[in-house]
């Protein structure tokens, strides 16, 4: 097993459980501006992307418009409040086990970032909701507004590392339930990438990402990183 120093974990799907609710409401607004997408859809060609760039990306690859960029810059502007009144009523947790694991991460000196395609208001909420504090519960959070270039490219991963003072990415694990967070380590090259089936994707859908473990939850991580 390599030496991991820093784990860098996706928000929803990957630690938090919200039950989709981001792209369904992205699957909404796509419908809302007339067109057919199913769930499934959105999460095969928009998961783990910044939300602008997630509903363009599955407007192009469902060809559902020629005119992309301005039905995706609509859906987005209704996007925004959507989420918030979705957000208003959800019950936000962890899947079982994950606190435990990312204590027992920090516990033996690695430090637990998490990353995502929220921008920092939505990432924050998230955290509220969960009652988790950065410094007492996770050492970071980086979000889609905090760099230049979304995923997969690795922006997100270099200003982790940035946060917790690391320079090898060797050194760095990523995690996440989309082949866009493999893609994204990889990309960083990151010593480990890991795939968990909590979220959007499936076995097959991650295996064309090729990680180093598909993972049944980010709980049994511990079993493998900590042996």
């Amino acid at each position: 097993m390599k030496h991991i120093e820093l784990a860098v974990f996706d928000m929803a799907g990957t630690t938090v459980d919200e039950d989709n609710v981001v792209y369904k409401t992205v699957t909404q607004v796509i419908i809302d501006e007339g067109f057919q997408v199913t769930l499934e859809e959105v999460l095969k060609f928009g998961a783990g992307k910044e939300k602008h760039q997630a509903i363009k990306d599955v407007l192009t690859a469902s060809a559902l418009t020629a005119d992309v960029n301005s039905v995706a810059a609509r859906a987005f502007e209704n996007f925004v409040p959507k989420l918030k009144d979705a957000y208003k009523v959800l019950e936000v947790k962890t899947f079982p086990g994950v606190k435990q694991a990312i204590d027992q991460l920090r516990s033996n000196g690695i430090f637990v970032v998490l990353n995502t395609g929220y921008d920092r208001n939505t990432a924050s909420s998230l955290l509220f909701k969960l009652g988790w504090e950065i410094g007492k519960d996770i050492d970071g959070l980086v979000t889609s507004d905090d760099v230049d270039h979304g995923r997969p490219a690795p922006d997100m991963i270099f200003k982790a590392m940035e946060l917790t003072g690391l320079n090898s990415p060797s050194s760095v694990l990523k995690a996440g339930d989309s082949c866009i967070d493999i893609e994204e380590g990889k990309n960083a090259n990151c010593g480990l990438t890991i795939g968990v089936l909590t979220g959007a994707q499936t076995r097959e859908q991650l295996s064309l990402a090729s990680p180093d473990y598909i993972l049944e939850s980010l709980a049994d991580l511990p079993n493998i990183l900590l042996k």
